[in-house]
């Protein structure tokens, strides 16, 4: 039993996921469906690929990953099949699998052109339904990657800002707001050990400083402002039974500064 997991920006309003799913089983009846998100905002392709990056590797070896967020449908994006070690990921070649790409050591990457693998009619507008519905349901069905098209030797990917230091500050920045308000940074866990060295340290948010991380929401007051790291291991900063983004006036691409503080 093959398992497809759908990350989209559809929503669930309209018939469209509906049409995506009927066409996966109506080739392969026994395929096991699971919903990451449709509620990835319209056309936001970093937003999705965040999304999909912090998700897929909680799901078992050889899943397929079908994942639309496509603000360029019909136009010259590629489709594309990306095979990495552990996982398969369709979808348009327009940056979403950029996290992705980073995580898993891709073995193949395969524009999808063989209409074979296509609806009969395909729509201008409508590539998830007609093209990478039917392509994802194939190749639960154990065909080979080579069958759906060309081999390429490179994708799209997002322009990346990473975390950079100078002197006692670490400026990363907001990669994403969640639907608690969450402000989660580029700077991950591991990179905020090495820039502090066990010093104190300080968060920037906005307009808020904050000393140091909790151990996890249930430390900071009601409405408290706090910093600590999130389940995807970065730096997130919170407001307890709050909304930070709101309470902060902070969107995504904003400042998150690290500030080491000097002992004595």
């Amino acid at each position: 039993m093959s398992i497809i997991t759908l990350l989209t920006d559809f929503g669930v309003k309209d018939q469209y996921l509906a049409s995506m799913k009927g066409v996966i089983l109506g080739i392969n009846p026994h395929a096991t469906l699971v919903d990451i998100t449709h509620q990835v905002t319209p056309q936001d392709i970093q937003e999705g690929a965040f999304l999909l990056a912090n998700t897929y590797a909680f799901f078992p070896k050889a899943t397929i990953h079908l994942a639309v967020v496509d603000p360029g449908v019909g136009g010259p994006r590629k489709p594309i099949l990306l095979v990495t070690q552990n996982h398969y990921f369709v979808g348009p070649d327009n940056g979403l699998f950029t996290f992705v790409a980073r995580r898993e050591k891709v073995i193949k990457a395969v524009i999808l052109m063989n209409s074979n693998y296509f609806l009969p009619r395909m729509s201008n507008t409508f590539h998830g339904r007609d093209l990478f519905a039917p392509v994802a349901a194939h190749l639960s069905l154990g065909v080979k990657p080579e069958a759906f098209g060309n081999r390429v030797d490179s994708w799209v990917s997002l322009e990346v800002v990473e975390p950079h230091a100078k002197g006692d500050v670490l400026t990363g920045e907001v990669i994403h707001i969640d639907a608690f308000g969450n402000l989660i940074s580029n700077i991950q866990e591991e990179q905020l050990t090495r820039f502090t060295k066990r010093r104190p340290f300080s968060i920037r948010a906005g307009s808020r400083t904050i000393p140091g991380v909790k151990r996890g929401y249930w430390e900071g007051k009601k409405g408290e402002v706090i910093a600590l790291i999130g389940s995807g291991g970065f730096v997130e900063v919170s407001v307890r039974e709050g909304h930070a983004a709101k309470a902060l006036k902070t969107r995504r691409g904003d400042p998150i500064k690290v500030q080491r503080i000097a002992r004595g």
